[in-house]
């Protein structure tokens, strides 16, 4: 049985040229990029050609770049590093600004803050998944020190205004962190002076999101940012992040960003949606009931969620699965919870809706076949878990 992949915002697979990029760093420059000898210095000079890459790719100052073990780090680190709950003057508590429907590392940061004695507001959302600018105007207060919007929604690929929403905190004098987890590589991120993301202070990468080994990513902190280490030891990566660096990691980060960046200028974004746009208007037209989570909202090229109405998700994941097409139920950090979304939730769907709804996730080496493929094992499998479904189709009774 061929297997057809469209979970790539829980893990992409790793590129041969990635991979091909960090094998002499397992066995042959096995050097410690801090030690002064050749075998050091032959480290040190790939994590510095990483560095590189990734600036390159963000459009921002190599410096800027802070190497860690993925995104969930960096999402605490910005939060962590750059707040305190310290008393302002008048007395006021420090407060942070989030949002209702972020990864679960920057909610269950936020949530860590809130016992620390700082203030968290958490942002709704529409029902199309987007925070409104006016909902920040209004949360935003003398003492706010910190937003943190994420760019593209992990589970419906919807994006926010985040050059809007940076600028707002930023004329009320907080700082700006955005998790572009789910958008690097996909989208053009250009942090740049007077790009479009020029008032974003720290930004989230995790390499594995796109095409990178798992166990790497990046934050980005802008050269004016204070940021408290939240880890302490050597002098690593200028006294923000403490620990040697993980060498074979951070090269094949930077592989997969050069490729990324060579790839945003070709037609690949656009056909990514294509094939997206394929995969939902081809289940649309088979099977009754069903819709797309976020519909009109902007979103990122790969990612679908829909609902299939008198269907659990995860039965659904499973039939699916065994005819050789892996999907996902929302995040895979919440895999085999009980509750139902929180983001869909907060976007207003039902407890059932939410736990009926499916999210496909392609990647640039998802096929125009394979979304076929995809096209012919989908309605099938809805239909034949609806039949066993109660509230599906029920039989109507009559008297004798």
């Amino acid at each position: 049985m061929q297997r057809i992949y469209m979970d790539a915002n829980a893990t992409t697979p790793l590129l041969p040229e990635v991979f091909e990029a960090m094998r002499p760093f397992w066995i042959e420059h096995f050097g410690n990029a801090s030690s002064i000898h050749q075998h050091g210095q032959h480290a040190r000079a790939a994590v510095d050609h990483a560095r590189d890459s990734i600036a390159r790719l963000l459009h921002c100052r190599a410096s800027e770049v802070v190497f860690t073990s993925g995104g969930t780090e960096s999402d605490n680190l910005a939060l962590f590093g750059t707040l305190t709950p310290e008393l302002s003057p008048t007395g006021e508590k420090t407060h942070v600004i989030t949002t209702s429907i972020e990864h679960h590392a920057v909610l269950h940061a936020a949530e860590s803050l809130e016992k620390r004695n700082i203030d968290v507001t958490f942002l709704p959302c529409t029902s199309q998944g987007l925070i409104e600018p006016a909902a920040l105007i209004a949360a935003i207060r003398p003492n706010t020190k910190l937003v943190s919007i994420m760019y593209a929604n992990n589970e419906t690929g919807v994006v926010q205004p985040i050059a809007a929403l940076a600028a707002i905190a930023h004329a009320a004098g907080a700082l700006f962190h955005t998790d572009v987890v789910q958008a690097a590589g996909k989208v053009a991120l250009d942090l740049s002076p007077h790009g479009p993301l020029k008032d974003v202070d720290l930004l989230t990468i995790s390499g594995h999101k796109m095409h990178a080994p798992k166990g790497v990513g990046i934050l980005f902190v802008r050269r004016n940012v204070r940021l408290n280490p939240m880890m302490h030891g050597g002098s690593h990566e200028r006294q923000r992040r403490a620990g040697t660096e993980n060498v074979t990691g951070v090269v094949g980060l930077g592989k997969a960003a050069e490729i990324a960046s060579a790839w945003l200028k070709t037609e690949g974004p656009d056909k990514l949606a294509a094939l997206r746009d394929r995969l939902e208007q081809g289940i649309l037209a088979q099977v009754a009931e069903a819709g797309i989570n976020g519909a009109g909202a902007p979103r990122v090229s790969n990612t679908a969620n829909l609902y299939f109405d008198h269907v659990e998700a995860e039965a659904l994941v499973i039939a699916l699965d065994l005819k050789g097409l892996s999907v996902s139920g929302g995040s895979a950090c919440q895999s085999g919870a009980t509750e139902p979304s929180h983001v869909l939730t907060a976007m207003g769907l039902s407890p059932t809706r939410a736990r009926a709804s499916i999210r496909f996730s392609l990647s640039k080496l998802t096929t125009e076949e394979e979304v076929d493929q995809a096209l012919a094992l989908i309605p099938a499998a809805v239909a034949h878990l609806r039949d066993l479904s109660p509230t599906y189709n029920k039989p109507t009774l009559t008297s004798a």
